[in-house]
């Protein structure tokens, strides 16, 4: 029943032994020359990245954030606001910096790592090697979908259904969905309500991906990453829908670590 729940903690103002629970490393490698930090779609976990471990080559260092409200910290009050969150995680990923470091999202991830990357740029006038953004349109774009944070929850649910990202065992699990249905609904909240800001375009090359059957996310939607950068500029496209990564990501990681093949260089000044 959802009176027996734990209540939620607050997830701000967390002391620095608690950052530790932000960024999931499965696999430390003390002799890696790169940082991959990657950020996960909404009601998403750092679990999703776990299977890319037995791809990644040793050179890069797995890096998976794991937000407030899911997996281990389902009892944490999740964030549903840009710029709050992104404060949060410029603090816990400072202490990760002293390597060469790349950001990869998909969906709501795409447009954290982009923010990240802006934050990083501004705090300490480094950049990525590379930024890979994925299934999102454009930040400077509206999305196509209408919102459907603030629905009720029967609506809500039925909304999450057609875009099938979540199990229909799930959804119809009353109890597993009081559980992760409030981190869902803030991730919706910070997407549909985020507004970008007119900066200059980052440094560093910006790879964009998608599905070929994505519904949501068009090719122009896509090609438009590319005004957010001043280098260059890629655009790949996968067999699957909007959630192509999580059967196909083989393809997708030879695809980074081509991306990422050229001589490690310490991250520069921008």
């Amino acid at each position: 029943m959802i009176s027996s729940l734990p209540r939620r903690q607050s997830s701000g103002g967390q002391p620095a032994a608690d950052r530790d629970a932000w960024l999931v490393r499965p696999d430390a490698r003390p002799a890696a020359r790169l940082r991959l930090f990657c950020f996960s779609y909404a009601g998403g976990g750092a679990s999703v990245y776990r299977p890319w471990l037995r791809e990644l080559p040793p050179e890069i260092e797995l890096c998976a954030v794991q937000l407030p409200g899911r997996e281990n910290r389902l009892l944490e009050a999740p964030y549903a606001e840009m710029s709050a969150l992104v404060e949060q995680l410029g603090s816990v990923i400072d202490r990760r910096l002293d390597l060469p470091f790349a950001l990869f999202g998909h969906s709501m991830g795409a447009l954290v790592s982009f923010e990240v990357a802006r934050q990083i740029r501004q705090r300490h006038g480094l950049s990525p090697v590379h930024l890979f953004v994925s299934g999102h349109v454009a930040p400077q774009l509206k999305r196509h979908q209408t919102p459907i944070h603030h629905l009720s929850e029967p609506d809500f649910v039925e909304a999450i259904r057609r875009l099938n990202g979540t199990p229909e065992q799930v959804l119809e699990n009353a109890e597993l969905m009081a559980l992760i249905l409030p981190a869902l609904r803030a991730d919706l909240q910070l997407c549909e309500t985020y507004t970008c800001r007119d900066e200059p375009p980052l440094s560093c090359p910006i790879s964009a991906f998608g599905g070929m059957a994505d519904p949501e996310v068009r090719y122009d939607d896509l090609r438009a990453w590319q005004a957010q950068t001043s280098s260059t500029y890629r655009l790949r496209l996968f067999p699957g829908d909007h959630f192509y990564l999580r059967d196909g990501h083989s393809a997708l990681l030879e695809t980074i670590r081509q991306s990422l093949g050229l001589p490690m260089r310490l991250a520069v000044q921008v």
